[in-house]
């Protein structure tokens, strides 16, 4: 796969200096057709490579259960920074930066941003190494550019897919945010935690366009989710079971306060919320889910009943108020 960057060299070089017999690659959904590739490069060291086929939605989801249940010496991580600060079994993180030039796309973006002279840039790790050439360009187009640094994740001006601490810590600052990285995911998450005008500069399509429109129609869905669940008298608590979104106090938490306000309340544990997984409760009129909450957010027609966030879950509970929510964007912790 041409664009990316998987540091082939450096992964036969930790598997030699582990001495790794058994390696598991975990890979997201747009790098798996790299997989046997891979697979064929870490054979010739001597090692047997083994080819994670579960769905991989970030640096949270790592593969330690299976690493273990399968005797791992290394797991390779492909597509993600560090996120785990202590990993149960070695883990390398190749990051699979992008090879793919961003000025064409860049320069479209400039006519969208003109009614702003401040501009916040983001991006994810895949092009952090291109903040710098974005930032020359928009200077030389008259605008002042910010990027934020929360130190909560790797690099200053990332966002992954439930951590925009960064863009949040500038968006005051800021008129409008420009992302630059392949399609609306991201971006999306940038305009809902800033409420900011956001712009993408799209290099794989070497286009500009704007998210607002979008942003808006999930702003309207959540709130359908949310006084649809105002009339449920029974709550399912969702504790995840990836290692990086198990939130077990927050769930108890919501559980309590459910219970505070007259409600009844279970708690579920889960590994992937599918829609087919909830439909097995019928007796529960509305879920929180304490995991990602990109879950809730980006799919809501998938699920049958509301499936809230812990913020929205707040709302309906009377701990906080929707302009609150919106003043703090739907990804505030």
């Amino acid at each position: 796969m041409k664009g990316f960057d998987f540091e082939e060299e450096r992964i036969k070089q930790e598997i030699a200096k582990l001495g790794a017999k058994r390696v598991l690659l975990q890979l997201p959904e747009g790098l798996k057709p790299e997989g046997p590739r891979l697979a064929k490069i870490i054979e010739k060291t001597g090692a047997l490579p083994i080819i994670s086929a579960d769905p991989c939605y970030g640096a949270c989801d790592l593969a330690t259960a299976e690493a273990q249940r399968l005797g791992i010496d290394l797991i390779v991580h492909f597509g993600h920074a560090k996120l785990v600060k202590h990993e149960q079994v070695p883990t390398v993180y190749v990051e699979a930066r992008a090879t793919v030039t961003v000025a064409e796309a860049l320069e479209k973006s400039v006519p969208l941003l003109s009614k702003y002279g401040k501009i916040g840039l983001a991006t994810t790790v895949q092009h952090v190494q291109t903040l710098d050439e974005a930032r020359e360009l928009l200077v030389r187009a008259g605008k002042t550019v910010v990027v934020g640094d929360a130190g909560r994740v790797n690099y200053s001006g990332q966002v992954t897919g439930c951590d925009y601490s960064n863009v949040k810590s500038v968006a005051n600052g800021v008129e409008a945010f420009l992302f630059i990285g392949g399609g609306r995911f991201h971006a999306l998450g940038i305009a809902l935690s800033t409420f900011k005008p956001t712009i993408i500069a799209d290099p794989y399509e070497n286009r500009a366009y704007s998210i607002d429109e979008e942003a808006q129609t999930v702003l309207k869905q959540r709130w359908a989710c949310i006084e649809e669940a105002g009339h449920a008298k029974t709550f399912g608590v969702l504790i995840g079971l990836k290692l990086g979104q198990k939130r077990l106090d927050e769930a108890f938490r919501i559980k309590e306060i459910a219970e505070k306000n007259g409600k009844a309340a279970f708690l579920f544990a889960v590994r992937e919320i599918l829609p087919e997984a909830l439909m097995e409760f019928p007796s529960v009129d509305a879920y929180v889910n304490t995991a990602c909450p990109r879950i809730s957010l980006d799919a809501p027609s998938k699920f049958l009943k509301p499936v809230l966030t812990v913020n929205e879950f707040m709302v309906v509970a009377g701990e906080t108020s929707w302009e609150t929510l919106l003043k703090n964007g739907l990804f505030e912790n």
